[in-house]
């Protein structure tokens, strides 16, 4: 079992990152009102988890935010590596892992070497699509089904 560290949006592209201490996941706005989670596709939601943060970080050769990311939910407690057709629950949310957040260049535009430390075991997190809606805050635990 894991927990939800921190929650982010942001309303457009390329804007900065809001964290949220408490969010509506729906069908209609992905996390909160964050801009891609508009689109109904395999993308709703964005998941980093702190242990592949922290092994970004330390490869990177400093503390890194992990907004700078820019992923929805930060999480800990998994290695979601490899981990496409899973089921991550928070709470009444049903979240369905449809593939790797590959990382682009805008993570150079970040930091520099960012994108290429993101291109290994899945270091960059999942993307994922909503399967139930609901409420979701920090400190909430979360469970990872086949």
């Amino acid at each position: 079992m894991g927990n939800l560290m921190s929650i982010a949006q942001r309303k457009k592209s390329r804007s900065l990152m809001e964290e949220l201490s408490t969010s509506v996941i729906s069908f209609a706005n992905g996390v909160g009102s964050d801009f891609r989670g508009k689109n109904k596709g395999k993308r709703q939601v964005t998941i980093l988890t702190e242990e592949s943060w922290n092994t970004t970080s330390k490869i990177y050769g400093e503390k890194i935010p992990w907004t700078v990311r820019r992923a929805n939910l930060f999480i800990s407690g998994f290695d979601l590596e490899n981990s496409k057709g899973k089921k991550l629950v928070i709470g009444d949310v049903q979240l369905e892992i449809t593939g790797e957040l590959k990382p682009c260049n805008r993570m150079n535009e970040q930091l520099e070497g960012l994108t290429e430390i993101l291109t290994f075991n899945w270091r960059g997190g999942v993307c994922c699509k909503i399967i139930s809606e609901g409420v979701v805050s920090i400190g909430d635990p979360i469970s990872l089904i086949d």
